[in-house]
């Protein structure tokens, strides 16, 4: 995400249809494109992970009574990706029917957590962290870090490394620069993007 002073919300759908992939980032932007139009190299957007629960086999039952998928939009896009409502995405292999759209302020939150964090370069705990605390002073976001389970995905065929990553004892300005921009790269397909510790919901 870019830094700017825009106001961002979670544009929210429910979805219909089977299990997906845990490992799921790269095929659902591929999806939300198919639907939006080319969204490589856009700056107001990013996804988050769908929220569901894990099945064996590494796969997600994607959540029935609640929003499951969550984009983070600048405000002044919101129409644009109105445009999923009643459209069907193919993540996978799997068909998910896309709901009615509900529209979630962002608010400030003392401990946030992302399921995972991608640095280019830094796939290493320690090297990792402190490039962690490099962005956050970046953006003059004082806090204590935690860096979780390493994690790995595919995006167009590679192998990426990060890990999952837990933000705790920001003040609401900060809480909110973290909210709006994220950490490290990927966005659009599902990493970096935070969420208050008590909304996690996903695989």
């Amino acid at each position: 995400m870019d830094e700017t002073n825009e106001v961002w919300v979670d544009v929210a759908f429910p979805l219909a249809g089977a299990s997906v992939p845990l490992d799921h980032g790269y095929p659902l932007f591929g999806a939300v494109a198919s639907v939006l139009g080319d969204l490589h190299g856009v700056t107001w957007l990013a996804i988050h992970p769908l929220r569901g629960t894990p099945l064996p086999g590494k796969a997600l039952a994607v959540a029935r009574h609640k929003p499951a998928l969550r984009l983070r939009v600048e405000l002044t896009h919101i129409p644009q990706v109105l445009e999923l409502a009643g459209k069907t995405l193919r993540v996978a292999g799997t068909s998910l029917h896309v709901g009615t759209s509900r529209v979630f302020p962002i608010r400030p939150q003392t401990s946030l957590i992302a399921r995972m964090v991608i640095i280019k370069g830094f796939t290493e705990e320690g090297p990792f962290l402190e490039a962690i605390g490099r962005q956050l002073e970046a953006m003059d976001a004082k806090c204590d870090v935690e860096v979780r389970r390493r994690r790995v995905t595919s995006i167009a065929g590679d192998k990426v490394v990060g890990f999952g990553v837990k933000l705790s004892g920001l003040d609401e300005e900060a809480s909110m620069r973290v909210q709006y921009r994220g950490l490290g790269g990927r966005q659009r397909m599902g990493c970096g993007v935070f969420v208050p510790l008590r909304e996690r919901g996903q695989g």
